[in-house]
């Protein structure tokens, strides 16, 4: 078996992927480069030993070596290691065996960054519609207030439907990762910014067709990226050197209800994550900002030291 004869399998384990299994199109695109820049080391393997690179298990393994020797972001790594475990699995049902026998590199577990309350609550309340330097300032502001109010991922936001809301039980419905389906709330702000948005910018420039919520100059489904360019602008507002990004908006969501006793059960459930172990690092988290509320306002860290004079000293 050659690279050639690979590429048909991969586009049918691509297809698999979309059609049976509902994985979301960020996790196909990565798939499909990590196939495809497993399917160029074979090409290469195959110009310099023909004969060796006829075995498919060899290969394997000697891609999986290299890609232990490049530098790269061990959660990629992982990545690469998942997409080609699931190809094996998927190859083994069609009579192929190519095991990829190496332990993932355990991840490093770091803290996602967040904004305070007081920063979002000065982005938010502080900050008004005129002072945004926007085209669209209305949809700019319920870009953000659904961002924050919801937690939802980016590509949840640009997805949202205008039939999937229901302003006056203060929800929508958001199609999360493997295509599952959840229910999110929102307040009274964010509903009062996305009737403004529509009053003001989605109706009058003819948006009305269109089925998304947030939408384009030309009408079209807002792109991830201008939502991304419209954090970058709020950023530039709050006058910080760290990076806002819809990502960490969804952090911050997420620290700020555990922190006001939100179970994080609930908190599971509202961001669409399948398992508990991926909220409980919001845990880590608010135990941080607790060490750190200790040592600013405990009674011991505020006192001032003053020395004893003893008596031999005066």
């Amino acid at each position: 078996m050659n690279s050639a004869s690979f590429k048909d399998k991969i586009v049918d384990f691509l297809a698999f992927m979309e059609q049976e299994k509902n994985v979301s199109h960020h996790t196909l695109r990565a798939y499909r480069s990590d196939l495809a820049q497993f399917l160029a080391f074979w090409e290469r393997v195959e110009e310099a030993g023909p004969a060796i690179a006829a075995t498919p298990e060899y290969v394997m393994r000697r891609f999986v070596v290299s890609l232990f020797y490049e530098k790269m972001l061990k959660a990629t790594l992982a990545r690469k290691l998942s997409c080609l475990r699931s190809f094996s699995a998927y190859l083994k049902k069609e009579g192929i065996v190519l095991e990829v026998a190496t332990k993932t590199p355990r991840q490093e577990k770091r803290l996602p960054v967040t904004l305070s309350i007081d920063e979002m609550t000065y982005l938010l309340d502080t900050v008004k519609v005129e002072e945004l330097p926007s085209r669209y300032p209305y949809r700019d502001r319920a870009v953000m207030e659904m961002l924050y109010a919801t937690g939802v991922r980016c590509s949840e936001l640009t997805h949202m439907r205008l039939c999937d809301i229901d302003m006056q039980a203060k929800t929508v419905r958001v199609l999360g990762k493997g295509r599952k389906e959840r229910v999110v709330l929102f307040g009274e702000k964010a509903k009062q910014s996305i009737e403004e948005y529509i009053a003001h910018e989605r109706g009058a420039f003819g948006f009305t067709e269109s089925t998304f919520l947030f939408v384009g100059p030309s009408g079209n489904r807002l792109a991830e990226r201008t939502v991304q360019r419209i954090c970058e602008m709020y950023r530039h507002l709050l006058k910080i050197e760290r990076p806002l990004t819809p990502h960490k908006i969804r952090h911050s969501f997420a620290t700020h209800l555990l922190n006001q006793g939100v179970d994080l059960r609930v908190i599971q459930e509202l961001l669409g994550h399948s398992s508990l172990s991926t909220v409980e690092i919001y845990t880590h988290v608010s135990s941080a900002e607790l060490a750190r509320m200790c040592d600013d306002k405990h009674p011991l860290n505020t006192m001032q030291f003053v020395p004893v004079v003893s008596k031999n000293n005066r």
